[in-house]
């Protein structure tokens, strides 16, 4: 085929436990708000953590008119500052919300880092990440039942500007039965 979907999160080892916990960059809380689903995140995972930069990038959108939340009125969302940003990636290409999701998943072994940018993901997936993004956070909510349909989802996503080809459309909708 050529081309790997990297849609659902990817497991570090199968004895990583399971944990509730995600840390979330700023694409997927971006377009989860802008199709009304941002409480998917709290019903899969419980508690989202997010890095200052995040929180930043999300008031410049707002600032500069993007429908964005605000986090401070997320109660499931956490503020939390990583610690050794030595240990990333000092690729000019990540941004600082980027960089810092990885650097709070590295800090917080087992959770989830959620990530839509194909860059990002790679790095993360080098570090041994479990690693999703908004399309896995979708087909997951749909196979528990907390979501009966992703066409209308994806349709409103790419209303929203979100990037997904009519390959990546094709197999997200054959991975959800529809």
């Amino acid at each position: 085929m050529g081309w790997t979907l990297s849609i659902l999160p990817k497991r570090r080892r199968s004895t990583v436990s399971r944990t509730r916990e995600a840390i979330c960059d700023t694409s997927p809380i971006q377009y989860l708000h802008q199709v009304g689903l941002l409480q998917l995140s709290e019903k899969l995972y419980g508690r989202v953590l997010v890095p200052p930069a995040v929180v930043n990038e999300l008031l410049r959108g707002r600032e500069a008119g993007i429908d964005l939340p605000h986090l401070e009125r997320v109660p499931w969302i956490t503020v939390e500052s990583p610690e050794g940003m030595d240990k990333v990636p000092t690729a000019v290409e990540l941004g600082a919300g980027e960089k810092e999701v990885l650097a709070l998943a590295i800090q917080r072994p087992g959770s989830l880092v959620v990530l839509d940018d194909r860059l990002a993901r790679s790095h993360a997936e080098a570090l041994r990440l479990t690693v999703a993004g908004t399309l896995g956070i979708l087909l997951r909510a749909k196979s528990e039942g907390l979501l009966p349909r992703i066409a209308p989802v994806l349709d409103k996503l790419d209303s929203s500007g979100f990037r997904l080809s009519s390959k990546t459309r094709i197999v997200v909708l054959k991975l959800a039965s529809e």
